[in-house]
């Protein structure tokens, strides 16, 4: 759709960046002169509003909308990087911000190639703010809190989360390249606390992704939400003291992931390794888990909460190998770390708004399929634990050394579940575990669009996922020995 300063013919994304004082011809003369004696870098225009709603007690505890815009501008020369950042988008702001790249020193490097263009859209450019009125919004928090109470006399409180954003990005290159993408993000949360005999337990559920408030409003989605919830509180109601020890551990398909994510994913990031910081550093080509263990990270699958159709520097996302059969084959890499480490960049050059400057980071990140089947995975476990859902967790990214809390496991005993557990924590390193991967399912599955991370006070949406894996000799804290 043409552009014309003041004006739009018709509805238009980028009239959210293009206003005032700032049109496209003059964001890219601006860029030209900021970069001219950059090897690389960008200008990064965005707009992106959002709201939340939090539903408790029967109701409407809080309700925000917030919108926000600016630029960010970044000179690279070699390996530094002059950055600054305004919520002024101005022709002046921009030219103040420029000062600061003029203090670069040239490399004497050639300018770095533009990225590859691409149409490809992974999601739809729709605002899902806008599609739905608000009454409607809090009326499916209502519903949702009433359906929950009605499901079992044990539920004594119920918590609602709806929340979403709408997120217009362009990237404008001294080499006249640019890229827009527009981005929705949805996501519900349900919890549930139940009471029996003077206990109580929680059991927490949530869902989300680039899609439109649509998908989370019919009722199979949130009565689903509401029956997982719902299914590990009971089940909580009932746990034992988790076991402390060394033990085999089943880790259920999907959201366990996360544990993948945390311990080894950050761990392959580009300037980790490029620094020689990581577990991983200088291991292309060898061998550094199981064999069967595939790990990749695809930011190209349709609209999933991790998935980008370009990244914040304007490459394409694709498919990542970085582990195959379990030798290390890539790391993730922004422009910056890959030109320095002479390979390409994978479409990982992530940050969280407009002031910060990109670095390599997660998109969804997870475990391919195996071939075994997961009740014979079962059957193995003489004496163990299955962890089927996680919570919080601490994790060192330079080691992989992490300890994750458990929110619904179970005693296995002699190749069948037993109890569940309360209070398990698992502890190890990432680079370690991988190592005792003994069995891979063939019941791979995402999470369920939840996940966030962080880095470097960067959080960034993400996804992981994984097959029933079977690992043995994995330490679990607990309460009971």
């Amino acid at each position: 759709m043409p552009y014309i300063k003041g004006m739009t013919l018709a509805p238009d994304p980028r009239s959210f960046l293009y206003r005032d004082t700032l049109d496209p011809d003059t964001a890219r003369r601006l860029t030209a002169a900021a970069l001219a004696r950059a090897d690389d870098g960008e200008l990064f225009l965005q707009y992106k509003r959002s709201e939340a709603f939090g539903f408790d007690d029967g109701r409407l505890k809080t309700a925000s909308y917030d919108t926000h815009s600016g630029f960010g501008l970044r000179a690279v020369s070699g390996e530094m990087t002059a950055f600054a950042h305004a919520n002024e988008m101005s022709e002046a702001a921009i030219r103040r911000a420029a000062e600061t790249m003029a203090l670069i020193d040239p490399s004497g490097a050639a300018p770095a190639a533009p990225p590859q263009g691409t149409n490809r859209h992974l999601y739809t450019a729709a605002d899902p703010l806008d599609l739905v009125p608000f009454a409607d919004k809090v009326n499916l928090c209502q519903t949702i809190d009433a359906a929950a109470r009605a499901r079992d006399p044990r539920v004594v409180q119920v918590s609602v989360g709806l929340s979403g954003t709408w997120n217009v990005v362009e990237i404008v290159r001294a080499d006249g390249f640019l890229a827009t993408d527009v981005r929705p993000l949805v996501r519900l949360n349900v919890s549930v606390v139940v009471e029996q005999n003077g206990r109580r337990e929680s059991g927490n559920f949530g869902m989300g992704g680039r899609y439109l408030y649509d998908r989370l409003m019919a009722p199979e989605t949130w009565n689903r939400a509401i029956d997982e919830a719902l299914a590990q509180a009971l089940v909580n109601l009932d746990a034992v003291a988790a076991p402390a020890g060394e033990m085999t551990v089943l880790l259920g398909p999907g959201w366990p992931g996360v544990l993948l994510h945390e311990a080894i994913g950050h761990g392959l990031e580009g300037d980790f390794n490029r620094k020689g910081t990581s577990a991983f550093s200088g291991r292309i080509g060898e061998r550094v888990a199981a064999p069967g263990v595939t790990v990749v990270d695809d930011g190209s699958i349709q609209d999933r909460r991790g998935s980008l159709s370009i990244d914040d520097e304007g490459t394409p996302t694709a498919e990542t190998i970085l582990i195959e059969d379990g030798i290390l084959k890539g790391y993730m890499q922004d422009r910056l770390n890959a030109r320095l480490m002479g390979v390409a960049p994978t479409g990982n050059g992530r940050r969280e708004s407009f002031a910060h400057a990109p670095m390599p980071r997660m998109t969804n990140t997870f475990m391919k399929a195996g071939r075994d089947d997961p009740a014979e995975l079962l059957s193995r476990v003489k004496s163990g634990i299955f962890a089927k859902s996680f919570g919080g967790g601490q994790v060192d990214i330079v080691s992989g050394k992490f300890v994750f809390s458990c929110t619904e496991a179970y005693r296995i005993e002699n190749g069948r579940l037993g109890a569940p557990i309360k209070g398990a924590t698992l502890i190890g390193d990432g680079p370690t575990v991988l190592t005792k991967v003994a069995g891979i399912g063939d019941d791979f599955a995402l999470d369920e669009g939840i996940g966030m991370c962080g880095k470097g006070g960067q959080s960034v949406p993400a996804g992981v996922g994984q097959p029933t894996l079977l690992v043995n000799g994995l330490t679990v804290g607990g309460t009971a020995v």
